[in-house]
């Protein structure tokens, strides 16, 4: 038993060389510098979808001419096998062929036919003791055909398969990211009508309608906006720590928001508006016994919703200003509306308590009709009655303010890099252009480098509400801030980035993207109706404005307060808004574009002024948003069409028809009634019916021509354009009045 047993390990030891031979032969195909192409008919795959897999598992390969070494060629394999579609299924597989092949490489160089018959068993075994040495190229070289079969299946049908890929993409990268030429990629782009170029850029909706027909789920790389708001979105809920309400005063202009705020931080802010209407956003920080509040001023005008709405949002409490002798008035309304939508707590504070004859509960009783029954009457809104001109109750109303803002339980993160929300957007003289910022988590520092809207840049400096500088501004803090390199818009966001390069990045997206969105309807689709409303577009009168200001929210409330003039006949359209005075520039394109620049709380240049004089535009500034917007309202109405009237002046009788060779037809009249004049309209009435409506071409007593014929006298009467005038005809003269029409 023994002798056959040595035969049988001689053997398997003698077919070592055998498979060692093929083995060390397995490399030569490098040696003769094996290309990619060489590499993709040998795995019997399509070079496109070999590129395409290697790609996808991060192995870069220039074309298929480069000649790959066997550390690459065994590298790419084993990414072959990670990426089978169906691991699972080619486990089967694995098992099988390992099995069979070596007992065929066997078969052929054994000389004897008997070692052939016991060996299925043993020389199986014999490979699993040696796995280290021999595991890699034994399942290698057999599997990756059949991995090759699986793979070229998913060609006609890419079910389930992951595409991720960095948006927008062009239409050249998006095409080969499927392993697909361009012209067939455009001709699916064509199917669901978007005609593109091989170069041209498809966004995010395009790019997920296009892969989902192909069989592909889309899944978006995260820009680099993205991911630097998503590291600012993160919270460690152990480091947040207790900060300052951000408190907005809402309410009716001139209800004395302003003048409660001034009396609370000693200071005289109405006496510096104009008419002590507050025109901006201002935002102020209170030092007080038990903390410190941020106050922030909203205007009270209609005008000023929109910046109204952002104080709302970028609010804790909304302490809503009535005075008490007026009552609840629309823009009161308006601004419970805002808080109510921005879903933040509401104190009511009654202003002017110390005018005599004031009915609290007349006020109170109002209150309770919009939902904000006070706590003594059963409800739960906090109210206050206070004087700005006193200083009465206005300690208790801050008492409240505290109160509130300890059971709201308001906390922040302030060792976190800074972001929050922007105020006001305006462009100084000397410091450029100037953001207020309010600081809703993080702590801000001079240096820090911040993304605000479209606008970057390295901050060179903080400016507290008392024009201080500071070294850093923690959470709910408002400060300015300078060294941006634009005038951002008031409600843009801001956060602070770790690099100039990644924020540059950032900002030539969104300005793009704004871009973008400015020429699309220019690139929109026309149906039968769009083309309809384009011709009758012609009909339509244009009032084309310029406007400037010297803050982003006054321009954003005018442009508001002008959009609201609604008149299907002139259609207004603002060509150009922007922050600044009225410069050379704006003067050029609105004598181009036949516009007129409206100016508010701005002025000027010198070279503006000759170039609107050369050019003959007008430029109209003003202080007052009210006086703004009634001259516009007025310049509208003067292009109005305006109504026509038929006021009727005499009516004669045809009694005898004429023909006259030269003059035509003449009827002989009977003035019954009015006036008959030269220069009237008339119409021709026969049965009750107007058969004719036109003007008199001559009017004659006798042979002579008059300008007029007085009731009860004859005349001749031709009528231009009708010579069909038969006796017992009505001619009624009558003269078209214009009456001008308003908005």
């Amino acid at each position: 038993m023994t002798k056959p047993i040595a035969k049988k390990t001689k053997t398997a030891k003698a077919a070592k060389p055998a498979k060692a031979q093929k083995l060390i032969k397995a490399p030569k195909p490098a040696e003769k510098q094996t290309t990619l192409a060489d590499l993709a008919k040998e795995l019997k795959l399509p070079s496109r979808e070999l590129i395409a897999q290697l790609s996808e598992s991060g192995i870069g390969i220039g074309s298929l001419k480069d000649v790959l070494n066997d550390v690459t060629i065994k590298k790419i394999k084993r990414a072959l096998l990670k990426n089978a579609p169906k691991p699972k299924e080619a486990q089967e597989p694995v098992q099988l062929k390992p099995a069979k092949e070596p007992e065929e490489k066997k078969a052929k160089p054994s000389k004897a036919a008997t070692v052939a018959k016991p060996a299925p068993a043993e020389p199986v075994a014999a490979e699993e003791k040696k796995p280290a040495q021999e595991k890699e190229p034994s399942l290698i070289k057999p599997e990756i055909p059949a991995v090759a079969q699986k793979t070229i299946q998913p060609e006609k049908v890419p079910a389930e398969k992951i595409l991720r890929i960095k948006l927008p993409i062009s239409v050249k990268d998006l095409a080969f990211k499927m392993s697909m030429a361009p012209s067939l990629l455009i001709k699916h782009l064509m199917d669901i009508r978007v005609m593109a170029t091989i170069n041209q850029m498809v966004d995010e909706n395009i790019a997920k309608q296009v892969t989902e027909r192909l069989g592909y789920k889309l899944e978006p790389i995260p820009t680099v906006e993205e991911e630097a708001i998503a590291t600012h979105e993160e919270q460690d809920l152990s480091k947040l720590r207790p900060r300052a309400p951000v408190v907005t005063f809402m309410g009716h202009v001139d209800h004395g928001k302003t003048s409660l705020l001034d009396y609370i931080r000693k200071s005289k802010v109405a006496d510096s508006e104009k008419g002590g209407i507050t025109q901006h956003i201002g935002a102020y920080r209170v030092k007080l016994a038990r903390g410190e509040i941020t106050f922030l001023d909203t205007p009270g005008h209609e005008a000023f919703t929109a910046m109204r709405a952002r104080g709302a949002k970028a609010t804790d409490i909304v302490v809503l200003v009535i005075a008490a002798d007026d009552g609840i008035k629309p823009q009161t309304i308006e601004a419970i509306d805002h808080a109510r939508a921005a879903g933040v707590s509401i104190i009511i504070a009654m202003n002017k308590i110390d005018k005599p004859n004031i009915n609290i509960d007349k006020l109170k009783k109002q209150l309770a009709e919009i939902d904000l029954a006070p706590e003594d009457w059963g409800g739960k809104t906090i109210t206050v009655g206070v004087s700005a001109k006193t200083g009465q109750g206005v300690d208790t109303l801050l008492e409240m303010i505290v109160l509130e803002a300890e059971m709201l339980e308001l906390k922040a993160d302030p060792k976190r890099p800074a972001r929050g929300v922007v105020i006001e957007g305006k462009l100084s003289k000397g410091g450029g252009p100037i953001a207020t910022v309010l600081v809703e988590n993080g702590t801000l520092y001079p240096g820090s480098i911040v993304v605000c809207g479209q606008y970057y840049g390295k901050l060179r400096a903080l400016i507290d509400d008392r024009i201080h500088k500071v070294k850093q501004a923690t959470p709910s803090m408002p400060v300015e801030i300078l060294g941006l390199n634009g005038v951002p818009a008031a409600g843009d966001q801001f956060f602070v980035v770790d690099s100039d390069k990644k924020a540059k990045e950032i900002t030539e997206i969104r300005a793009q993207k704004i871009k973008d969105e400015t020429l699309a309807p220019m690139a929109r689709k026309i149906s039968l109706e769009d083309l309809y409303a384009e011709i009758k577009k012609g009909s339509v009168k244009e009032l084309k404005i310029i406007l400037k200001a010297d803050v982003q929210g006054s321009v954003e409330a005018l442009t508001g307060s002008l959009l609201k003039i609604d008149t299907k006949e002139i259609r207004l359209n603002i060509i150009h808004k922007s922050v600044g005075e009225v410069n050379e520039s704006d003067v050029l394109l609105a004598a181009a574009s036949n516009a007129v620049i409206i100016g508010l709380h701005t002025a000027k240049t010198a070279e503006a002024d000759e170039a609107a004089k050369k050019e003959g535009v007008d430029i109209k500034l003003y202080s007052i948003i009210y006086e703004a917007i009634s001259d516009i309202k007025a310049a509208l109405e003067g292009m109005l069409e305006p109504k026509l009237k038929e006021e009727f002046k005499g009516r004669a009788v045809v009694r005898q028809v004429f023909k006259v060779s030269k003059a035509g037809t003449i009827a002989g009249c009977y003035v019954q009634k009015g006036v008959i004049k030269r220069t009237a309209n008339c119409k021709v009435v026969r049965n009750g019916q107007e058969v004719f409506n036109g003007k008199l071409s001559s009017l004659k007593r006798f042979k002579d021509d008059v300008k007029e014929v007085a009731e009860n006298f004859e005349c001749g009467i031709a009528v231009g354009g009708f010579d069909s005038v038969q006796v017992g005809d009505i001619i009624e003269a009558f003269e078209v009045i214009k009456i001008a029409r308003k908005l």
